[in-house]
């Protein structure tokens, strides 16, 4: 046994090959090379035709309406709106229920400028202010400005004005315990930024007040309205083959998503420095200090990285959407759009987005107005027979809460399980019919999930159900299904 042992050289040490855990990598190129000749010749399902297991829902919007008078005012409230627009919502929306709660009047938001989305839109270019105002009369007072009267008393200058900053997520009751009191003494508070500032949970009463503001009172204003009403109809229009149906994706893969996320793509040392010299300017030292690790592979693997035109091409034709089907893109700039639409082009030829569907005419008063913009990719979303989230955000949370609000529910929307993706799109040996066994099993999925309620510590502008919409029984829900 020693002498076996004493023939083996000391110094050959064992090779061994580290392979990447499943998932850490971007392969997905390879695998549609892989698979497009087999993807192209499956016309076997047609997914627009049989989507949705419910049609409708059993739910129904019943936010009663008020029918006592409002007590005279406490005061006023003036609150900062900040973030993009539907960060911006939130806050309107909770000021709304807050400034009912203290039975005060609130003085119509003031959208605070944001050096990342530069747009000095007012509440008046984003929603109908009229409407906001008529639509709340027997709920909440909202006036236009502070009266003159009382910003005597601060020298016409809110900068004086006594500015109440609270913290994020507070409950309800510290509005009661400490503003209110501020509130009737002074007659009119500031509360800046306002971002986030009420808990998720709180009193029926008050969730009422936050559905009526969200679901009923905001409605975007005239201009943004008829452009995207416009457009829908087009949309629409491009949809024939499947009886107008359309699917809308809301793509987060613009150059600061992808920078932000720190997840690597198929750029090389190019996308590197252009990622790296993109996280200097836009989080100088973020990324960089000194203990910091960051695991681009971990990231991936997380379902963390935002999907590339390329994935949502992949994952929507394993779904069972045909290549007939018409899709309606919301983005921002593509990141190195002219190399990475092309795959998604070639599964889908009939996409569209706002700039292909209007004239350059038509988007000229909103091309330079960040909110607007969103705000027109919202309504053509919410209007779509199916919506595709392919990275969080207020932007997705708002629309499936809105299309649970005008679909009995249910909010008809495609949630991919990305970390499940990862795995699937890095598998160098799948073949097309086990990855759209997978993918269909995971629109089953986001179909099941459509009608929730809302849990403990949940948005209720994504989850309407319970506090903004009452079930329906069975019997109920037949009854008028049977007249169509």
């Amino acid at each position: 046994m020693l002498l076996y042992m004493g023939s083996i050289p000391l110094d050959v040490v064992p090779r061994i090959i580290a392979r990447p855990a499943p998932g850490s990598v971007y392969r997905s190129p390879q695998l549609y090379a892989r698979l497009r000749a087999d993807m192209d010749a499956d016309n076997s399902t047609d997914a627009l035709a049989t989507l949705w297991r419910y049609k409708d829902g059993f739910w129904q919007p019943c936010i009663n309406n008020a029918t006592n008078s409002l007590p005279e005012s406490n005061g006023y409230i003036y609150i900062e709106a900040n973030g993009g627009l539907n960060q911006q919502r939130t806050s309107i929306c909770n000021a709304v229920a807050i400034a009912g709660f203290l039975n005060a009047t609130l003085v119509i938001p003031n959208f605070h400028f944001h050096s990342i989305w530069r747009d000095p839109s007012k509440f008046s270019d984003i929603y109908d202010e009229d409407y906001f105002v008529k639509h709340l009369q027997n709920d909440v007072r909202v006036v236009d400005k502070v009266p003159d009267f009382i910003m005597e008393r601060f020298g016409h200058n809110l900068s004086n004005v006594f500015n109440f900053k609270i913290k994020a997520w507070s409950h309800i009751q510290y509005y009661k315990d400490a503003v209110l009191p501020r509130l009737i003494e002074e007659r009119l508070i500031r509360i800046s930024p306002f971002a986030n500032r009420l808990s998720f949970d709180a009193p029926p009463a008050v969730q009422r007040l936050r559905c009526l503001a969200n679901f009923e009172a905001l409605k975007f204003s005239k201009p943004i309205a008829t452009l995207s009403e416009t457009l829908v109809t087009r949309m629409k229009e491009k949809s024939m083959a499947s009886n107008g149906k359309y699917v809308a994706v809301h793509l987060r893969f613009e150059e600061d998503m992808v920078a932000f996320s720190c997840c690597i793509y198929d750029g090389g040392d190019e996308e590197r420095k252009e990622m790296n010299a993109a996280r200097e300017i836009g989080w100088r030292g973020k990324f960089t200090k000194r203990g910091r690790v960051i695991k681009p592979g971990v990231i991936r693997m997380n379902g963390k990285c935002p999907l590339t035109p390329l994935e949502v091409g992949l994952m929507l034709r394993g779904m069972g959407f045909g290549n007939n089907t018409a899709i309606f893109l919301a983005s921002g700039k593509i990141y190195r759009a002219e190399k990475n639409m092309v795959p998604l082009l070639e599964m889908f030829p009939l996409l569209q987005t706002k700039e292909t569907l209007a004239s350059a005419e038509e988007l000229a008063p909103f091309k330079n107005f960040s909110s607007r913009m969103a705000a027109i990719d919202y309504s053509v979303c919410v209007h779509s027979d199916a919506f595709v989230t392919t990275q969080g955000g207020n932007f997705p949370h708002f629309l499936m809460g809105h299309r649970r609000y005008l679909y009995g529910g249910h909010s008809r929307t495609i949630k991919p399980d990305k970390r499940r993706l990862a795995i699937l799109f890095d598998n160098p040996r799948i073949g097309w019919k086990s990855l759209k066994r997978h993918l269909l099993n995971m629109r089953t999925h986001s179909d099941a999930k459509g009608v929730e309620m809302k849990r403990p510590n949940e948005s209720i502008y994504t989850f309407p159900c319970p506090n903004c919409m009452c079930r329906l029984n069975r019997t109920e829900h037949s009854r008028p299904n049977r007249t169509r």
